[in-house]
């Protein structure tokens, strides 16, 4: 029986992509294009198999699967990004994601991936698997501070350059609590400058 596979992307031919070529293996049951359409259509499609990008407009791809996670759902991520550094891997990895592989793979590869994921093993690229598996073995207190969904998306739209007032009007939240965000992210990341947060956000793929 073919895995049933919801496939998530803000790019447009990435999307196109994908959805062909792996229609080849599983039944494509729907598309997302920011991390809040990969919860909302993940609850209502119960896919077997979610693969999506990491970075997308609003949550993150992992944000997206951690809050799908803590509501129980049970379909496996895979996912795909520009980004191959070890922490991001790690940070996927440790939340639930069952692969993670670079873009330019996503071809037999990633169909490769899909059916080691689908026996219930998981994947990761080869060129990062020493150092996540390092990470993922590394004390709770060594793998880095855990930032909360709205955390990491008062961050990534600091490292986008939006003003305070911008960042309080997309989330719908007041700019003094944006500063305290951006206070509270400073202190547990440990730096003392945008450009630092800036360069944070770039590991993390956000």
């Amino acid at each position: 029986m073919r895995p049933r596979v919801l496939v998530a992307d803000d790019h447009p031919i990435m999307v196109e992509g994908l959805s062909r070529l792996l229609g080849e293996a599983c039944e494509v049951v729907g598309v997302a294009r920011s991390g809040a359409e990969v919860v909302e259509s993940a609850r209502r499609l119960r896919p077997d198999l979610v693969v999506s990008d990491v970075a997308m407009p609003g949550m993150s791809g992992i944000d997206a699967m951690r809050t799908l996670r803590e509501e129980g759902a049970l379909a496996r991520f895979v996912f795909l990004s520009f980004h191959a550094e070890g922490r991001l891997v790690a940070d996927a990895m440790r939340n639930g994601a069952s692969g993670y592989l670079l873009k330019e793979a996503a071809g037999d590869e990633l169909l490769h991936a899909i059916e080691v994921v689908m026996a219930e093993g998981t994947y990761v690229m080869p060129q990062v698997t020493e150092d996540v598996l390092r990470l993922l073995a590394a004390p709770a207190t060594d793998a880095g501070p855990k930032l909360s969904p709205r955390k990491r998306e008062v961050l990534r739209l600091i490292a986008q350059g939006k003003r305070m007032k911008e960042i309080a009007a997309e989330l719908s939240i007041s700019i003094r609590t944006v500063e305290d965000h951006k206070y509270q992210l400073m202190r547990a990341l440990g730096v003392e400058s945008t450009a630092e947060l800036v360069r944070f956000a770039v590991k993390l793929g956000l």
